[in-house]
């Protein structure tokens, strides 16, 4: 198998609800839209998740396959569909509720976890609601704690307060996998939730001292702060006509990552702060591009300007 990256987590469908009152439904989910912007732009990828037999499970399953996405670890269940809701405001940001009960991503177990893990990818991306939903949260954190030395492993928290019964046990479990980290890939906002009161520069070091080698803090429009033990640095976003902002974490840090990997890094080059620059930069213009668009849609790598790995 080719250098693979697995993003592991949920698939879900996301009804945007714009300030007007019109919706859509559109594919969603945290590790969904981070696997299709990989795929997209060429890396091979891999989703480890578990997805429903109902008819917006097969949009998902199609939407992975169509952008090169392997589905080999996606396991599948006869659940419904989980759903969020993403209530745009008139700046383009989203805020989400979740319906999630006897659904079908929660319930990724321990034994499909394990089995995806055993290919040894050369990276390993989790987060979002794949840290918070049960059984899947325990057996993926689990898992990292058995992933094998090489595996470069990103952490997105990506929080979502308002699917989180239990802060307490969900941040006890993030702090563990965080132990085993690499790259942790934060907003401005999920480290106000993970830390408050406590200032960007401050959370950034707390993450680091758990063990990760970088910490790239996005924030909306505002520059890009990336943090390792050895230096640190800001890149400033570009200015976009902001049609709404869902997916375009997920699709900073799957081109972030994508561009790692492309690249042949490792653990190790992070402390490379050349390298760590250039990734940044197009994980920023992949998330800019997405922004301007409706929904989850990550540019294609034909429509971007990437140098040569």
């Amino acid at each position: 198998m080719p250098a693979m990256i697995i993003v592991a987590g949920e698939a879900l469908i996301d009804r945007i609800v714009h300030p007007d009152g019109s919706a859509i439904e559109v594919p969603g989910g945290g590790p969904f839209n981070t696997a299709r912007t990989i795929g997209r732009l060429g890396i091979p990828v891999a989703f480890l998740g578990r997805l429903s037999t109902d008819r917006s499970g097969t949009i998902l399953r199609r939407a992975l396959a169509a952008d090169g996405v392997d589905l080999s670890l996606a396991s599948t269940t006869h659940a419904p569909t989980t759903l969020a809701l993403a209530e745009i405001d008139a700046h383009g940001s989203a805020t989400y509720r979740f319906q999630t009960t006897d659904t079908s991503a929660p319930s990724l177990d321990a034994d499909a976890v394990r089995a995806a893990l055993g290919v040894n990818p050369a990276a390993l991306h989790l987060g979002t609601l794949g840290l918070v939903l049960e059984p899947m949260a325990t057996a993926l954190a689990d898992g990292v704690a058995r992933c094998a030395p090489e595996t470069l492993l990103m952490v997105d928290p990506n929080c979502r307060p308002p699917a989180i019964a239990d802060r307490t046990a969900y941040i006890a479990r993030l702090h563990a996998v965080l132990r085993r980290a690499d790259i942790v890939k934060a907003s401005r906002d999920d480290l106000a939730y993970l830390w408050p009161d406590t200032p960007v520069g401050g959370a950034a070091r707390q993450i680091l001292a758990a063990g990760p080698r970088a910490v790239v803090v996005t924030d909306g429009p505002r520059p890009v702060a990336c943090h390792t033990p050895g230096f640190a640095f800001d890149l400033a976003v570009p200015q976009v006509a902001v049609v709404d902002t869902v997916g375009a974490g997920d699709a900073f840090g799957g081109a972030l990552l994508a561009r790692w990997i492309e690249r042949g890094l490792g653990r190790d080059e992070l402390s490379d702060e050349s390298a760590l620059r250039d990734a940044v930069t197009r994980a920023i213009e992949v998330a800019s591009l997405t922004c301007q668009r409706p929904g989850a849609d990550p540019p294609r790598r034909a429509e971007l300007d990437w140098p040569a790995a």
